[in-house]
């Protein structure tokens, strides 16, 4: 019970930033960028809730928006290098890896095929989209994208995820402070959002590798 009170108060960005603070605050953002595990933690709300608190409450925080876009910004950098390391030394054989209550075969084929249509852009536009932004890094590591291609992507990709939504966290909350009051309503857009986004994506990408599959497949020879 108390494991499931855990991840229940990690996948919870008040309790997040309420009981963990600074550091927590960035240990999850990197581990959503780059840990297997890291896949189900509330990293777009988490970051938006923590421009909105430095706009309304930055003592929770213990610092300035700027020092801390940084800060989020370098967590998630790291992370999803931590993430492309990772690929590149377990390799193909990830893909072989048994599946569990955390780990699903799944994730890797949809971010696989995923990148095999928007490239190096799947590090940009993937940091919108929850599993999507966990295992892109390590399916770039495991095709081996070449290191400085990888960065140019990762850094892009970092920057206008994290200041795009702490940005608009914290200009909402200094400019509309009463918006604290309505944090769960935004968490739970937030979570509505996403899922909707990330279904989208999971059914089309499922639709186009079953057309390549059925393209693939040698035709039926009538006697």
């Amino acid at each position: 019970m108390q494991v499931l009170e855990f991840l229940k108060e990690l996948t919870n960005p008040e309790s997040i930033i309420h009981h963990g603070g600074l550091v927590l605050l960035l240990l999850v953002i990197f581990a959503e960028n780059g840990l297997v595990i890291g896949f189900f933690l509330p990293g777009d709300s988490l970051i938006f809730l923590s421009g909105l608190i430095c706009g309304t409450k930055p003592e929770l925080l213990g610092t300035d928006i700027t020092p801390l876009t940084l800060m989020m910004f370098g967590a998630a950098v790291l992370g999803s290098l931590f993430g492309y390391i990772f690929g590149r030394r377990v390799g193909p054989p990830l893909f072989e890896r048994k599946e569990s209550i955390i780990f699903k075969r799944k994730y890797l084929d949809i971010t696989q095929s995923f990148y095999a249509k928007h490239g190096g852009k799947t590090l940009v536009l993937g940091r919108f989209l929850p599993i999507i932004r966990t295992f892109a890094p390590i399916i770039a590591g495991v095709i081996r994208v070449p290191v400085p291609t990888f960065m140019f992507f990762n850094l892009i990709g970092g920057a206008l995820w994290i200041t795009s939504l702490s940005l608009i966290g914290f200009f909402l909350g200094t400019q509309f402070p009463a918006i604290e009051n309505y944090v769960g309503y935004i968490i739970i857009g937030f979570i509505g959002v996403t899922t909707v986004l990330l279904l989208r994506t999971y059914w089309k990408q499922r639709r186009e590798m079953q057309a390549d599959k059925d393209a693939n497949e040698p035709p039926i020879l009538m006697p």
